[in-house]
């Protein structure tokens, strides 16, 4: 007999609180900015409706804040704290690049910077599709027949789990990756295998956008 479809909604944590703009990675120490701490408020009134029945998150302290809303609405599911679905690494972590990107320009991090196909400043794409696959499978099989799981992670490793299971080549520009700030990409399973992706943004009215060199929130 065919199972019911399992959906995984993965979603992206809130904005952090950085305001020296440091590529922080998996570095810790940094949380949600007020702003991060309203869209987690926000998603868990998105989730409130939804039959979840299965929370799993990052360690990263943005990604466990931005679950802890949604998790005190769910109080008899335990959540799952996943290695697999970290930050990516990254040999940049810690750096400010500023304006003209001055860490790109060091002499000794020039090497890191000449494959961007692998790519050479981090952990290489296959990689991190390879543990994002296996990490949403077993979200999948944690939720149970005709459930629904809600994964919390981080823009790359999200971004490269949708091109995994579209198809899609894993080299891109950064900037053009659909995953914004408390975003949600989800999942469908049916019979052991991903069959629809789809993306959502429940928080984008509060996503900052630029007004001249200042930002804001979204109306």
């Amino acid at each position: 007999m065919t199972e019911e479809p399992r959906i995984v909604h993965v979603m992206r944590h809130g904005q952090v609180h950085n305001p020296d703009g440091v590529l922080y990675g998996r570095l810790d120490g940094f949380g949600l900015s007020e702003l991060g701490h309203l869209m987690a408020a926000t998603m868990s009134q998105h989730w409130a409706d939804v039959p979840l029945t299965h929370l799993r998150c990052s360690p990263l302290q943005r990604a466990r804040e931005t679950m802890a809303p949604t998790a005190e609405l769910f109080p008899q599911l335990d959540v799952v704290i996943d290695e697999r679905v970290i930050e990516a690494d990254n040999v940049f972590e810690g750096k400010v690049f500023g304006a003209r990107n001055k860490a790109l320009r060091d002499p000794a991090m020039l090497r890191h910077v000449l494959n961007p196909l692998r790519p050479s400043w981090g952990e290489p794409y296959v990689d991190i599709a390879a543990r994002m696959r296996a990490a949403l499978f077993d979200a999948a099989a944690a939720a149970g027949d005709g459930g629904q799981a809600l994964v919390v992670s981080h823009q790359l490793s999200i971004w490269i789990a949708r091109c995994d299971a579209e198809g899609m080549r894993f080299a891109h520009d950064p900037r053009r990756r659909q995953c914004t700030l408390a975003s949600v990409t989800s999942f469908t399973f049916r019979d052991g295998r991903v069959t629809a992706v789809d993306y959502a943004e429940p928080a984008g009215h509060l996503l900052p956008v630029k007004t001249g060199r200042k930002f804001k929130v979204g109306t």
